[in-house]
């Protein structure tokens, strides 16, 4: 089981779509006042939700805006792409946006999905296989380009890496992941974990390094409770366009404070 030690934090997922620029400016300058520790957008270039051509905005031009508006809050993608841009290109925008931030800024990644990107911007879908084959090619690249590039990193950029495929995914989190974001229900995240420290004893890694992370979209507090028993530690919430209710936020933050009084 992981068993990160360390206190509750709480994400918030400022979705770029169904809104213009201005508005999410404004709404992530709320949800670092509130006091939140991590604030993420996603990599996509249409809707996920609503109006599937409605607005919609780029996810790294976002980040680097973000970490020079923001003072205190990590900043990252939940997640970016892979398939999407050049591995070492990749590594230099996280090396830049590291900077920017002053040493916030989290790589999370995934090996993508939406095929309407893919097909609308023209990058080869492939198979699921085949996405995976090249995130786990491509993050020992990564990796090795920030050790090159000139200035270095501020610090050793956390990876976050999303998704729960047991024979690929997993095996990739156990290598290069520093947080692993799970959408798993506590049943289901239970069985993950145990087949997460399997990895992590096949390729010689402490399972208790990797931070559990986790979605509260549509969970109660009991269930929360019970996510926090199996090991983990940031919660992330979706907060949406046109309004990016925060209303759920606070109340998830008052959970969190709670829980870190304990």
């Amino acid at each position: 089981m992981i068993t990160k030690p360390g206190p509750v934090r709480i994400g918030a997922q400022v979705a770029p779509q169904h809104a213009e620029y201005s508005k999410i400016r404004d709404t992530v300058a709320e949800v670092e006042a509130l006091g939140t520790d991590v604030a993420f957008n996603w990599d996509h270039f249409f809707p996920l939700s609503g109006d599937p051509d409605g607005l919609h905005f780029e996810s790294w031009t976002i980040l680097a805006a973000w970490a020079e508006q923001t003072s205190r809050i990590e900043i990252g993608a939940l997640v970016n792409c892979n398939s999407y841009r050049n591995p070492d290109l990749q590594a230099d925008m996280a090396r830049t946006i590291d900077h920017i931030s002053g040493g916030r800024f989290i790589f999370g990644t995934g090996s993508g999905w939406f095929e309407r990107d893919y097909d609308e911007y023209g990058y080869e879908f492939g198979t699921v296989g085949t996405r995976l084959d090249a995130l786990a090619e491509n993050l020992p690249r990564i990796e090795a380009r920030w050790g090159k590039l000139n200035p270095p990193p501020t610090r050793k950029i956390p990876v976050l890496i999303g998704g729960g495929g047991e024979k690929k995914t997993l095996r990739i989190v156990a290598k290069h992941a520093d947080i692993w974001h799970s959408f798993s229900s506590p049943e289901v995240l239970e069985h993950k974990l145990g087949v997460l420290a399997e990895w992590c004893a096949t390729v010689g890694r402490d399972p208790a390094e990797i931070e559990v992370s986790t979605e509260l979209r549509g969970r109660t507090v009991a269930e929360a409770e019970d996510l926090y028993a199996l090991g983990a530690r940031l919660f992330t919430i979706g907060l949406s366009g046109p309004a990016y209710d925060l209303a759920p936020l606070t109340d998830w933050l008052a959970w969190r404070d709670a829980k870190n009084a304990d």
